[in-house]
C-alpha cells in the first residue's frame, strides 16, 4: 500500500544550503568506476559472483539511461542472508502477511500478482513462492489484481524468506483516501493478522501522527498490543518524507504511525554502497532531498523502556528502529506486469526486506520471535553489535518542501532518529535474535521492558 505517497508532491522551490541536487543515475555510475578501481579484491570477487547469476540488471523505465538494479542474489549477499539461505534457513513454516489496496479491472497499472511472482522466480532462480490473498476486510472480487506496491512488498519479502508463505490482506481501495480511512484500514489488518496466525506484518504504509485522532491511534495501538500477545511481529515503514510527514503529506516536523508506536519496528532508508555481486561496502542515511528517510521523535508516544540510555534518546519515542536500502540508484529489481523490471524504493521497500529477515529468524528459533524491539537494542547494545548490524553514519533526513526547508536529524554513530541501529548483517543477526527466543531471554526482556506480566 502506497500510502507514502497519497498525492503528487509539488517541485521544490529551494534546496538546503550547502547541498547540491543529487545526480542519483551519475553518481551511480561514478561510483561503480571508483569502486572498481579502489577495491580491487571485490571486483574479484564479483567476477566469481557475475558466474553465479548475481549480476545488475537494467530495471530503467522505457527511453530512460539509468545505472542497474541489482539482482536479488546480490541483496542476500549484502545483507548477510545469503548463508542462511544456503544451509537451508529460508522462512519455510513462518507465514509474512502484508496489507494491500484491492484492485480492479479499472485500477491504473494493475496486474495479476500470480503471474508477476512466478516471473520473478524464474527469471532469479526462486522457488515458487505460496501466495494466500485474504478477502475478509475488502470483499474483493478480483483478488490477484495488484499494483505495483504490492508487487514489491510480496517480491522483496519472498527475496529474502524465499520459503515463506506470504499472506495478501486486502483492504479497501478507499484505505488512501483520508486519514480515518487509513487508520481503520491498517487496524483492522494488524487484527487480521493475528487471527491469520502470522508470524510477521509487514506495513509499508504511514501516516503523519497529527493527523490522527487520539482515538484512531488508541484502536491501532490496542490492535497492536493483541498482535504482541499473539507473538505477530509488526514492522512498519517510517516514511518517506524524512523529517516531516509522508502521508497525506508536509508539515510539521514529525514521525509517522503506525512506525512511532513502540510495538512495532519502524524501519528507515538508505542508500547501499555494493559492488555488483553484493559485496558490501558501505550505506549512507538515504535522502533525496524531496524525500528522504522518515525519522525523528514522537508526539504520542514516551520513550519505551528499550530506548532508556541511549546517546541521543529523548523524553518520547525515537524513529525509527532499523534501515536498509530506499534509494533508487541502488534498488533491487522486482517484476512488473508489463514484463519490466522495476526498482523497489522508499521505505516501502526496506520494511519488506526487514520483514524477510525476522522470517528467517523465526524459523531459526522454531518459534516466532513476536515483538523484537527489546531483543533488537538488546543485541545492538552488546559487543555483537557491528557483527550483527552495518551502523550508518552519514546523511540526514533534512527535506524541502515549497514552503522552506525543514531541518531533520543527522546519522551518527549507534542509534540515530533516521536510521535507527542501521541494516542487518542476517548472518550473524539472525542466529543471535533465535538464541534469544530459544533461551527465553526474549520473553524475559519484552516483560522486563514493558513491565508487563504475561
Amino acid at each position: 500500500m502506497h500510502m507514502n505517497k497519497i498525492s503528487p508532491k509539488p517541485p521544490p522551490a529551494a534546496r538546503p544550503p550547502g547541498r547540491r541536487p543529487r545526480r542519483r543515475w551519475l553518481a551511480a555510475v561514478s561510483l561503480a568506476a571508483c569502486l572498481a578501481a579502489a577495491y580491487p579484491a571485490a571486483a574479484a570477487a564479483d567476477s566469481t559472483a557475475t558466474a553465479a547469476g548475481t549480476t545488475q540488471v537494467d530495471c530503467a523505465p522505457p527511453g530512460v539511461k539509468a545505472p542497474p538494479c541489482y539482482s536479488p542474489r546480490a541483496y542476500q549477499v549484502a545483507y548477510g542472508v545469503a548463508p542462511l539461505l544456503s544451509r537451508g534457513i529460508d522462512g519455510r513454516g513462518e507465514t509474512v502477511a502484508m496489507p494491500e489496496l484491492a484492485q480492479t479491472p479499472a485500477s491504473h497499472g494493475a496486474t495479476d500478482i500470480r503471474k508477476d511472482l512466478a516471473a520473478f522466480d524464474s527469471k532469479f532462480g526462486l522457488p515458487r513462492a505460496r501466495l494466500h490473498v485474504v478477502t475478509a476486510i475488502a470483499k474483493s472480487p478480483t483478488p490477484y489484481l495488484a499494483n505495483g506496491e504490492e508487487l514489491g512488498d510480496a517480491e522483496m519479502v519472498h527475496a529474502f524468506a524465499p520459503g515463506a508463505p506470504l499472506d495478501i490482506i486486502l483492504v479497501p481501495a478507499d484505505a488512501i483516501s483520508s486519514p480515518a480511512n487509513f487508520a481503520a484500514a491498517i487496524t483492522k489488518a494488524i487484527r487480521e493478522s493475528a487471527a491469520l496466525h502470522a508470524a510477521v506484518l509487514s506495513i509499508s504504509a504511514s501516516v503523519g501522527e497529527h493527523f490522527l485522532t487520539s482515538a484512531e491511534a488508541a484502536r491501532m495501538h490496542a490492535a497492536l498490543e493483541q498482535a504482541r500477545k499473539q507473538h505477530v511481529t509488526i514492522l512498519g515503514s517510517s516514511g518517506d518524507g524524512g523529517a516531516i510527514s509522508s502521508h497525506p503529506g508536509g508539515p510539521p516536523v514529525e514521525v509517522n504511525m503506525p512506525a512511532s508506536d513502540p510495538l512495532v519496528l519502524g524501519v528507515g532508508g538508505t542508500v547501499l554502497d555494493a559492488s555488483p555481486g553484493g559485496t558490501y561496502l558501505g550505506e549512507m542515511a538515504w535522502n533525496d532531498n524531496t524525500e528522504a528517510s522518515g525519522g525523528g521523535y514522537s508526539s504520542l508516544f514516551g520513550r519505551p523502556p528499550y530506548q532508556d540510555g541511549l546517546a541521543r534518546a529523548r523524553a518520547t519515542r525515537g524513529v525509527p528502529d532499523v534501515a536498509a536500502n530506499a534509494a533508487p540508484s541502488t534498488a533491487m529489481a522486482i517484476e512488473y506486469g508489463d514484463g519490466e523490471l522495476r526498482a523497489a524504493t522508499g521505505t516501502s521497500s526496506s520494511t519488506p526486506l526487514w520483514a524477510g529477515v525476522i522470517a528467517l529468524a523465526d524459523q531459526e528459533a522454531g518459534q516466532p520471535l513476536g515483538f523484537v524491539n527489546p531483543a533488537i537494542y538488546a543485541i545492538a547494545r552488546s559487543p555483537d553489535y557491528h557483527q550483527a548490524f552495518h551502523d550508518v553514519v552519514t546523511g540526514d533526513n533534512s527535506v524541502i518542501w515549497p514552503t522552506g526547508v525543514f531541518t531533520g536529524y543527522t546519522a551518527g554513530l549507534g542509534w540515530d532518529p533516521v536510521t535507527g541501529w542501521g541494516s542487518p548483517d542476517a548472518q550473524y543477526l539472525v542466529p543471535l535474535l533465535a538464541h534469544a527466543a530459544r533461551s527465553g531471554a526474549l520473553h524475559e526482556l519484552t516483560c522486563g521492558m514493558l513491565g508487563l506480566v504475561l
